[in-house]
C-alpha cells in the first residue's frame, strides 16, 4: 500500500514508505533552458510566470536525480516551496 500524503491544497507528494519522494521533473515552455522539480505530477505549486510547464519525466525514490544534484535539497526545496527551478547550460559549439 502507498504511503502518498495529500496537503490541503491536494497536492501528492509521493513517498515510498516515509523515505525518498517520488520527483517530477517540468520544462518551461516559455523559456526552453528552464526545468523544475516538483512533488505532483500536476506541478500545481511551479511559478506561473513561466507558464506553461510541460512534465517531462519523474525520478522514482529510489534513482539519482540528473546533473549530479543532491537529492536531500531538492526534496527540502520541493517540501518547503512546492518546488526547485534549474537551469540547463547553454550548449556550445565544439572547437573544430
Amino acid at each position: 500500500m502507498s504511503n502518498d500524503t495529500i496537503g490541503n491544497d491536494e497536492s501528492i507528494i509521493a513517498r515510498n514508505g516515509g523515505g525518498a519522494m517520488r520527483i517530477f521533473v517540468f520544462k518551461s515552455e516559455v523559456n526552453p533552458n528552464l526545468r523544475a522539480f516538483g512533488g505532483d505530477l500536476a506541478g500545481i505549486k511551479l511559478p506561473g510566470q513561466f507558464k506553461p510547464w510541460r512534465a517531462v519525466g519523474t525520478i522514482a525514490s529510489n534513482q539519482d536525480l540528473p546533473y549530479k544534484i543532491a537529492r536531500d535539497d531538492i526534496e527540502k526545496a520541493i517540501s518547503e516551496n512546492g518546488f526547485q527551478l534549474f537551469r540547463l547550460k547553454k550548449r556550445t559549439k565544439a572547437a573544430s
